[in-house]
């Protein structure tokens, strides 16, 4: 798994962490770092893809 990175939009302490592992995409809140929420690459891609486009 690559390094966790943070959000350059994460204002005031509230910031969403990204890391990069094989075929997988994962997510966490820094203030709850346990907590990781683990997705396929794929359907990562797709969310991704549907929050630029407003969900249409």
């Amino acid at each position: 798994m690559s390094s966790w990175r943070r959000s350059t939009r994460s204002l005031g302490g509230n910031c969403v962490e990204v890391a990069h592992a094989t075929n997988r995409v994962q997510v966490r809140d820094s203030k709850n770092p346990r907590q990781i929420l683990d997705i396929p690459a794929p359907q990562a891609e797709f969310f991704l893809h549907a929050l630029g486009r407003g969900f249409a």
